[in-house]
């Protein structure tokens, strides 16, 4: 009895570890296969064919399935496109619409070749993919016949279904597991880009900066080549949005878009290119010049900031390395202000159950509270509540929309 006891308690054991390893591997994979071709994931069209006046290949990366890509007129065959990845991803699916941006009846695309490479944007490539859409048709998914590594992919538009002047596409997707990005070293100095210098501090993952045009402040955070901000100017919160940009490797330029924040999914309202001139962070008078000196600069005027750089782990509370240097610098701004009573919110995007997004979101606003509060700020000062997917401040459809929903703020009592 004892042996079949011991027995019994073994395979029980096993049982609850094999359960609990599935579970982790399965959020392992959901949180892994994302949409890597996407303007916020920082990929960008490098080749690009002739294309109809306002319907650029930029746009069937913008996750807004009523804009498109459309051709000339007369040419319905032979498409030919290649998109950029910030970095290498295993691909594993693709997906296409094909619905609310076409302009006529026989104008979408109906034969595509899809193809890889890692070498570069024009030699290389591999093909994964060919296959016939279905006319007025979203969400269309296909397997890749293999699992390839990519740097660049190239989508081959053959035929369209049946219109003899123009092809369509609304928007391409590929899944796949993304590589660990690419330190590009410390990206503060000043950049000469579309809307006069630049600006810009790193602090760990955390971006903060100005630019001089309209008084313009940048806050945000960068991961491997992908900067993603947000721009606000003529200290108007109304005049505010979204930008992403791709360094090239080096990490001497970068290029990339904006949006107005009232532009939730449509396609970028501008394109933002830089190149450094100088390893100099520099200023304008209107910016402190740190994260700490923004967040103190926020919460004495409206009462409410953003705290962008803080990582955790996937599904946890826990908070990464390279959070501190943000958080170390937040507590001393804070620790200048003994007066101020302070709630630490967190909140999710819509991805997850409502239940435990704002279980997750209650953990990680306590996790920076009691960080903060081991950091030289009073922890009568302090309270922490967790929104889950509640308060978002973006569209949840949108990649760009979860990332900026995905956020620990900082309330002035």
């Amino acid at each position: 009895m004892a042996t079949k006891s011991r027995l019994r308690a073994v395979f029980i054991g096993a049982l609850i570890a094999l359960l609990a390893a599935v579970a982790v591997a399965g959020e392992t994979a959901r949180a892994n296969s994302i949409n890597v071709l996407s303007l916020g994931a920082g990929a960008l069209p490098v080749i690009e064919p002739p294309s109809y006046s306002g319907w650029p290949p930029l746009k069937l990366l913008d996750d807004a399935p009523d804009t498109g890509w459309a051709s000339v007129k007369g040419q319905t065959s032979g498409q030919s496109m290649v998109f950029e990845l910030p970095e290498i991803a295993t691909l594993t699916n693709f997906a296409f619409d094909e619905n609310a941006c076409l302009d006529g009846r026989g104008r979408g695309a109906k034969g595509i070749r899809v193809s890889v490479s890692q070498i570069s944007k024009s030699q290389g490539f591999q093909q994964v993919l060919q296959t016939n859409l279905n006319e007025a048709a979203d969400n269309q998914k296909f397997a890749a016949k293999r699992a390839l590594r990519a740097r660049w992919i190239k989508l081959e538009i053959l035929s369209n279904q049946g219109d003899s002047q123009y092809v369509e596409l609304c928007s391409f997707r590929a899944y796949g597991t993304p590589s660990q990005p690419l330190p590009i070293g410390d990206i503060s100095g000043t950049y000469s880009t579309s809307y006069s210098l630049f600006h810009i501090r790193q602090q760990g993952t955390s971006l903060v900066g100005c630019y001089e045009h309209r008084s313009g402040l940048i806050t945000g955070t960068v991961e491997g080549r992908v900067m993603k901000l947000t721009w606000e100017e003529n200290n108007d919160p109304k005049d505010t949005g979204p930008a992403v940009m791709v360094f090239a490797p080096d990490g001497k330029s970068f290029s990339g878009h904006w949006w107005y924040a009232s532009n939730q999914r449509g396609a970028p309202d501008g394109v933002w290119n830089g190149t450094k001139t100088s390893s100099a962070v520099g200023g304008c008078p209107n910016w402190s010049g740190s994260v700490g000196g923004e967040v103190a600069r926020q919460l004495a005027k409206s009462g409410r900031a953003i705290l962008y750089g803080i990582e955790f782990d996937t599904d946890s509370a826990r908070l990464r390395p390279e959070s501190r240097a943000v958080l170390d610098d937040v507590a001393r701004a804070l620790a200048a202000h003994p007066d101020w009573k302070l709630s630490i919110e967190g909140h999710t995007d819509s991805t997850g159950t409502p239940e435990h997004n704002k279980k997750l979101s209650e953990l990680r606003a306590a996790a920076v509270s009691a960080y903060l509060a081991a950091h030289g700020v009073a922890a009568g000062r302090l309270a922490s509540v967790g929104y889950g997917d509640t308060r978002p401040i973006a569209d949840n459809s949108t990649a760009l929309g979860r990332a900026r929903n995905r956020r620990v703020e900082i309330v002035r009592q």
